[in-house]
């Protein structure tokens, strides 16, 4: 499989139709379902999306999610849940190979990524026509969710029900 970079005007028009995502769905309210206050919650998180989309079918791109905590002081403590959503379809995405999750407390204003990393699939049936990504933050109920336009994402190629696609742990940002 081919990785590609794109082109400095590609990145470009992406950020310009990325800038206006604001779209948030706060199901559950965003309380903290572990009962001790700590977990981050969508409702109290900023977030930011940068993409290298995969130009072809068959390439590999990337979507990388920004959080910024807007709260008091919040722990994330496992992986982001992250299910691609398309017309009738849905499917969740395992983590990455190797990838392990470890224990972040993020002050006021500090902030962690994650990043999906994704095989763009062709126009065949065998491939899912992504409309959006919804993310969900361990350890506290609410969603977010973003519109997916960077293409297909191409099936297992084993046949199993799933696509090419996983998710990265949180990776703290700044100092």
């Amino acid at each position: 499989m081919r990785t590609t970079r794109p082109t400095a005007v590609a990145a470009t028009v992406v950020a310009a139709l990325l800038l206006p995502l604001t779209s948030c769905s706060d199901e559950g309210g965003g309380t903290d379902d572990r009962g001790d206050g700590s977990a981050c919650r969508i409702g109290e998180s900023g977030t930011e999306v940068a993409a290298s989309p995969a130009p072809a079918a068959g390439d590999t791109g990337t979507v990388t999610v920004t959080l910024t905590n807007r709260g008091a002081s919040c722990v994330l403590d496992g992986f982001p849940a992250v299910t691609l959503t398309a017309d009738g379809a849905a499917r969740e995405l395992g983590h990455d190979e190797g990838a392990s999750a470890r224990k972040l407390t993020l002050a006021e204003e500090a902030a962690a990524s994650f990043t999906v990393t994704y095989v763009r699939g062709d126009d065949d049936a065998g491939s899912l026509d992504v409309r959006a990504a919804r993310f969900a933050l361990p350890g506290a109920s609410g969603t977010h969710e973003i519109p997916w336009s960077y293409g297909p994402v191409a099936a297992q190629a084993d046949g199993a029900d799933g696509v090419r696609a996983t998710v990265s742990a949180f990776q703290q940002m700044g100092d």
